[in-house]
């Protein structure tokens, strides 16, 4: 990704806020980046950290979708190392509905598209996700 898009700058600060517990402002971050988005690769991110923002779930699963979807739409090779954790994302926000079969069938899907994370620090912590994810839903 590139540093300098606008969109992503607004990311990378809303994480810098989160980190610092302003979540206030890590939220007016992502919904600035969200307004700044120009197509869907920068939709999809920008709906991808306001999810991972909400507390409430049906939030949650709602811009996770809509990440998804951007995600879908913009068939760019860029948002194929996303993938992973948007199916992970919705699996949580799935989970937290009690919808445990749904959850189930998103952990899988981000199974499916690990491999496409090449950062090796997030592809452990996504991995992490989905085994911790996978582990409640056989249980349930």
């Amino acid at each position: 990704m590139d540093p300098t898009n606008p969109v992503i700058r607004l990311c990378v600060q809303g994480v810098e806020a989160e980190q610092q517990q302003r979540l206030d402002d890590a939220r007016a971050h992502y919904q600035n980046a969200w307004r700044a988005s120009r197509n869907d690769v920068e939709a999809c991110i920008a709906a991808h950290y306001i999810a991972r923002s909400q507390t409430e779930a049906m939030q949650m699963l709602w811009w996770n979708q809509i990440a998804l979807s951007r995600a879908d739409s913009s068939h760019d090779e860029a948002v194929r190392p996303f993938y992973a954790s948007l199916h992970l994302n919705l699996g949580l926000a799935h989970e937290k509905l009690g919808q445990v079969a749904a959850a189930r069938h998103h952990y899988m899907r981000a199974v499916d598209t690990i491999d496409h994370v090449a950062d090796p620090e997030q592809r452990r912590q996504v991995m992490r996700g989905i085994e911790r994810g996978l582990s409640r839903t056989e249980r349930s």
